[in-house]
């Protein structure tokens, strides 16, 4: 499935002005780039699924992310494995995985650490879970997360006590100082569970060298396996993505 966007355009543009050696980060992200409150009713389609969602037709997190769409693609073919299930999303922007995966598993908590995101994310929730649109069955939350924020995790697992099966996360590594803390936070989510009993699924979007063996080797820092699923390679918006499976070693 391809999908183009300015936000890929943009993350393609970077890449190729700066020397591969001289990468210290994939994209800035200043404040500005989060506030834009022109909302879009948007529909979407995955497989026999169709979602509607407000969000942005411009460079921002407040839009549908290609890492999301490979992501929404591909759980839609495995629903089997969302059913029943207690599912955290790491970085949801507008909230459309949570929104697909609403629609099989028992409960979801979307989380973002930006409260300009986290105000289209709330808006989403309420526009799916209406009595309008009864295809929702699961609980659907959203709470504020900045990884390796111990408070805000503490607080999650506070709420959630028995914690999650599932860890998902879509085209959520593009800045290298956030890795590190990302895989922080999902070995806390991990952990919590114990071994065997939860996992991360993460779309990766490549856009730097750098970046590919850096997400590898801070999985296997945080004492994690990361396996590629099979068949899922493919190109999203001119870019390869893929959708590994981590878990606890």
């Amino acid at each position: 499935m391809e999908i183009k966007s300015e936000v890929s355009t943009l993350l393609e543009e970077e890449k190729r002005d700066r020397p591969e050696e001289e990468e210290e980060d994939i994209v800035c992200l200043d404040e500005a780039f989060f506030i834009n409150d022109n909302y879009q009713l948007t529909t979407y389609t995955f497989g026999s699924h169709v979602l509607q969602l407000f969000c942005l037709q411009s460079a921002s997190r407040q839009l549908v992310w290609p890492g999301a769409m490979l992501l929404n693609d591909y759980l839609s073919k495995n629903a089997e494995m969302l059913q029943g299930c207690s599912i955290i999303e790491l970085g949801s922007g507008v909230g459309i995985t949570g929104m697909l995966c609403s629609r099989f598993c028992h409960q979801i908590l979307l989380t973002d650490h930006n409260d300009e995101v986290l105000k289209i994310l709330r808006r989403n929730i309420e526009l799916n879970t209406s009595s309008e649109n009864p295809s929702c069955s699961a609980a659907l939350d959203a709470e504020k997360l900045e990884w390796g924020n111990s408070d805000h995790i503490n607080r999650i697992l506070h709420k959630y006590p028995g914690g999650f099966d599932l860890i998902l996360g879509a085209d959520i590594c593009f800045q290298q100082s956030s890795v590190p803390l990302l895989f922080d936070t999902v070995e806390q989510l991990l952990r919590n569970r114990g071994c065997g009993h939860c996992k991360f699924i993460l779309a990766y979007v490549s856009r730097a060298k750098m970046m590919d063996s850096m997400v590898i080797t801070e999985a296997t820092r945080h004492g994690m396996l990361i396996n590629e699923v099979a068949g899922t390679r493919s190109v999203v918006a001119n870019l390869e993505g893929v959708i590994f499976e981590i878990t606890l070693c």
